[in-house]
């Protein structure tokens, strides 16, 4: 098993800035291939960032691009969502997500999931 646990969530203003933190533990092996999703309230879940097991190829949703920025630090197992100039729109519970193997980034399917990290924007 895997577990994954999110941190770094909050309140900020439109405009501003957050960092989220991923940590894995458990059975990581191999490639691990980790990936962030958010959830609106009354939307579905929806992809956001993933990157590869060794940083060398990432991919973002296109409402993100450019302002958000997925990376990872491998000796702790840990992948990092940095979040800029923040919308109103971006508000959402942000959920990590980790698999054992590599393969195309833009899908959902992953193994672990966290239990999610609230981020508000406010206007």
């Amino acid at each position: 098993q895997v577990q994954v646990v999110e941190s770094g969530g909050g309140l900020v203003q439109a405009g501003g800035s957050l960092r989220l933190s991923c940590a894995a533990s458990g059975r990581t092996f191999g490639s691990i291939t980790m990936g962030w999703f958010r959830q609106a309230p009354g939307k579905e879940r929806e992809f956001v960032a993933a990157i590869s097991w060794n940083g060398g190829r990432s991919y973002y949703a296109d409402s993100v691009k450019g302002r958000f920025t997925i990376s990872r630090d491998n000796a702790k197992i840990t992948v990092y969502l940095q979040m800029n100039r923040l919308k109103p729109e971006d508000t959402a519970v942000y959920y990590c997500a980790a698999r054992n193997r590599g393969g195309d980034l833009g899908t959902y399917e992953y193994d672990y999931w966290g239990q999610g990290t609230q981020v508000t924007v406010s206007s």
